[in-house]
């Protein structure tokens, strides 16, 4: 018999893991008589499997018949009369008649030969039902399935030489849907170099060859199969179709799955596409196109199902970029990257484009890709009357906002107009209660048209305009009431809208700007649990959360925090920069980290030219604002903070925002030495600390720590006002503060009992920071783990544990329990080359008691020579510690210099 050709004719894939056993049969010489059946859809590998069968029957010396017809009913028998074995292989056995079939069943019942029989899984008449069964009697059929992840790695390691990696695996798995004629076919297209992957080149003379040989099959089959080609293998409608010699339609997808041409749901292979769709008319494959979409619309079907594909083809046809367009406003809230895809296929379809433009600027901001995004926006406000006004207006104030140029936000807001903003009206004034125009917000807000339901969306905007404006009018407590509802209700609603800033950002900043940073940091965590504002979002919230860590004396947490935050796939925007810089700064400011703190503050100078100070940043430019005036380099921040004070004059200075900039200016004027500067400041504190509500209480406690710090500064130490002082501060959130002025008075003290309360004082107050930190362990003595790395440890200078030690000493390494977690906090500081006058500032404690520490250390660890002392040290620090004796971010700040 002639065997039937298929498309992979050529095509020898290795043996298939499921048919090992049954080589493993034929090679180990059984007694039994081998009697299977082999099903596989056209192209799975039958020919193939017969052919290694055959090939190994022969090499046992075993006479082999791949012609059915030439094999007489009984084996032939040696000179002894006993029979000889011999095995009969039989390949397209779906192709014989009924009377070829019965012969060959009648070999099953009586003839001693082998039989093995290859046929096509679903094109079985009921002779060849028969004589599978028949076969099913001595053993299960064998049946090729489409090849999976380990038979494709298999295939191509034994090409390479190398093994496949996953990524080309799943690629070639996804072209030919593991369909081993398919494989075989892709392997040749395999790329060189390192990287090893499918070649685009060969892949398109890949295709190219398959269509040129699908050409051939009969007229009816390529018409089912162009048909699927165009779209119809995914439709809810049947092509039109012609009468082809009596054959329905399921009768040819039948043949076309059994040809190995179809995926399992009916789907064409997405290889088989491609070189179908590459070798058919244009104007056969549009006609078809056009039927599907005219059988969708007849039928009332949703054609979101096969409109991306149509698109992706080069359709244009209205109907098609609606559907697009539609699915895309489904989803443009929660999966913005998927609604950008289809308002571009869309825009591909015929849809408008410049009616898409609002939408699409939209999901490019809500998806990170604030350049994209902007450069629709501008396109969009380059027109006399752009469409969906609002939507633009919202977008842009949100770009701007993330450029750290709130001002041009509150242009957009401004350019919309109250007439025209609607129910943006409330994010209007977020935007504009930020450049301190609160007359325009107050306009926004009065002359707002409500309409529609209530949604979460419209609620939570509605909340946020109007917390901004009573945190504007002093009305504190309502102001983060009405803002932690509001990220509380945007939480849940879960859209991804364009806000000029989020609702738990704004909350956390009135909490902050209370002396809460506890409550901002839980407000914080409820919001980037809820997802709000989607990824994007995050890396804004987590340096928010980083802060409010920071102003809790949690330095390992907030590097932590800082390091998720630009770890992530969305690179920080210019306004998230300035809080990162800041926090850098900050942190190393209060590590007393001098190397770290001039990085960090040059970094910042540079950055902080690419924004505009407005309400929402003075946080962090306070603390630049304190170490400019450290490291006596502040000129290139005054602009920005004669911005601030601007914004902070034309809102009336509101005490709630202006507290915590005055608390930094009076700091920095410290440290600048310039007392003239403070009086202002002092001022503005003490008429805020004589009003009622929580900035009340906050600015009565920081303006009682600036009296305290001048006291001390002029050597006028009252060891029972800086104690309150201290705790003051401390009760407001900024224990590390606390801690620095009383050990910084500690340092001025006269008398020692006053130096030793007031060491004391700063003791507790850092250790009831790092208590809250770390958890009942902590609190109760025991170690906290130490932060992951450092900014490396200084060397300059006469240090307390002398110079750098060459090499490990011989001998066990010693144990890090050798040494009470007292002792490893100045074992760490001893590693910084600190002396014993800085650890004692750091730690609270006099030089002479640090010296000591030290001589107890040097005692318990055995060393007898200082950079033995020092060697010694780092391996007890490696078990874990060895980053925070670099970093110093868990030193306790000295005063301030």
């Amino acid at each position: 018999m002639e065997r039937e050709t298929h498309p992979m004719a050529a095509a020898r894939p290795l043996d298939r893991t499921h048919a090992a056993t049954l080589f493993a049969d034929v090679s180990a010489r059984p007694k039994e008589r081998l009697l299977v059946g082999i099903a596989g859809a056209g192209g799975s590998g039958k020919t193939a499997l017969l052919d290694r069968l055959e090939a190994t029957y022969r090499a046992r010396g075993i006479p082999v018949s791949r012609d059915h017809a030439a094999v007489y009913p009984a084996s032939p028998a040696d000179p002894a009369g006993h029979a000889v074995p011999s095995a009969v292989l039989v390949d397209d056995a779906h192709r014989l008649g009924e009377t070829e079939l019965g012969r060959l069943q009648s070999m099953v019942d009586g003839d001693h030969a082998d039989l093995v029989v290859a046929y096509r899984s679903s094109s079985r008449t009921p002779a060849l039902d028969r004589l599978v069964r028949a076969l099913e009697r001595h053993r299960p059929q064998v049946v090729l399935d489409p090849l999976g992840p380990g038979e494709v790695q298999a295939r191509i390691a034994a090409v390479t030489g190398a093994p496949a990696p996953p990524a080309l695996v799943a690629d070639v798995l996804d072209k030919t849907g593991g369909m081993a004629w398919l494989v075989a076919r892709t392997l040749p297209a395999l790329g060189d170099g390192d990287a090893v992957a499918l070649d685009p080149q060969g892949m398109q003379a890949v295709a190219e060859q398959l269509g040129r040989d699908l050409q051939r099959v009969d007229e009816g089959l390529r018409h089912v199969l162009l048909s699927l080609a165009a779209g119809f293998d995914s439709a809810e409608v049947e092509p039109p179709w012609p009468d082809f010699a009596g054959q329905t339609i399921d009768e040819l997808v039948d043949e076309a799955r059994t040809a190995g041409l179809l995926l399992p749901d009916g789907r064409l292979i997405p290889l088989v596409r491609q070189a179908l769709i590459g070798t058919m008319p244009r104007f056969r494959l549009r006609s078809l196109q056009r039927a599907l979409v005219d059988g969708y619309v007849a039928t009332g079907c949703a054609l979101e199902g096969v409109a991306r594909d149509l698109a992706r083809s080069g359709v244009r046809d209205i109907r098609v970029a609606r559907a697009l367009e539609q699915a895309g406003d489904g989803v443009l809230g929660t999966d913005p990257a998927r609604a950008l895809q289809l308002y571009d296929e869309a825009k591909t379809a015929g849809a408008d484009g410049v009616l898409l433009a609002p939408r699409r600027a939209q999901a490019a901001l809500a998806g990170g890709d604030l350049e994209g995004a902007g450069r629709i926006v501008d396109g969009l406000l380059a027109l006399d009357s752009p469409p969906d006004a609002e939507r633009v207006a919202n977008t842009a104030a949100a770009i701007w906002s993330r450029r750290g140029l709130l001002a041009r936000g509150a242009d957009a807001y401004r350019w919309l107009g109250p007439a025209r903003t609607g129910e943006s009206s409330s994010l209007a004034a977020v935007a504009l209660v930020g450049v301190g125009d609160l007359a325009g917000a107050r306009s926004m807000l009065e002359t707002a048209v409500r309409s529609g339901s209530p949604t979460l969306h419209s609620v939570a905007a509605a909340l946020m305009g109007q917390g901004c404006l009573d945190a504007a009018e002093g009305r504190a407590a309502e102001a983060l009431s009405a803002l932690v509802r509001a990220s509380d209700t945007l939480t849940a609603a879960g859209a991804l809208v364009p806000l000029p800033e989020l609702p738990a950002v704004l909350a956390a900043l009135v909490a902050l700007h209370c002396g809460k940073p506890g409550t901002a940091e839980s407000i914080l965590a409820a919001a980037l649990a809820g997802g709000q504002g989607g990824k994007a979002a995050r890396p804004r919230m987590l340096l928010l959360q980083a802060w409010s860590h920071m102003l809790l004396d949690r330095p390992e947490r907030a590097r932590a925090l800082m390091a998720e935050a630009t770890g992530g796939a969305h690179p920080a925007t210019p306004r998230d920069k300035l809080f990162l810089h800041a926090l850098a700064v900050g942190l190393a400011r209060r590590a007393d980290d001098l190397p770290a703190l001039v990085r960090a503050w040059r970094k910042a100078r540079e950055h902080q030219m690419h924004v505009v100070a407005d309400l929402y940043c003075l946080l962090p430019l306070g603390e630049l604002a304190v170490a400019g005036a450290r490291l006596r380099d502040d000129g290139p921040l005054q602009p920005q903070l004669e911005e601030a004070w601007a914004v902070l004059g034309r809102l009336g200075d509101p005490p709630l925002w202006a507290v915590p900039l005055h608390w930094y200016s009076m700091q920095a004027a410290l440290l600048a030495e310039r007392p003239h500067d403070l009086a202002p400041h002092a001022a503005a504190l003490a008429r805020a600390a004589s009003l009622d509500g929580p900035v009340s209480r906050l600015a009565s406690r920081l303006a009682t720590a600036g009296k305290a710090w001048v006291a001390v500064l002029a050597g006028e130490v009252d060891a029972a006002a800086v104690e309150s002082a201290a705790n003051g501060l401390a009760g407001a959130g900024l224990a590390w503060e606390g801690a620095r002025l009383a050990g910084h008075a500690a340092g001025r003290a006269d008398d020692r009992r006053d130096m030793h309360r007031l060491l004391s004082c700063a003791r507790d107050l850092r250790r009831g920071a790092h208590a809250a930190a770390e958890g009942p362990a902590a609190a109760e003595g025991f170690a906290a783990a130490p932060p992951p790395g450092g900014s490396g440890a200084s060397t300059g200078g006469a240090s307390a544990g002398g110079e750098p030690a060459r090499e490990a000493p011989a001998g066990p390494a010693p144990s890090a329990a050798a040494l009470s977690p007292r002792e490893r906090d100045v074992a760490r500081l001893v590693l910084q080359g600190k002396t014993y006058r800085e650890i004692g500032e750091a730690m609270f404690i006099s030089p002479r008691t640090a010296e000591h520490h030290i001589a107890r250390i040097r005692h318990r660890l055995g060393a007898a020579t200082r950079p033995e002392l020092l060697a010694r040290l780092r391996l007890v620090l490696d078990g874990g510690e060895t980053g925070a004796a670099a970093g110093g971010g868990d030193a306790a700040p000295v005063g301030a210099r």
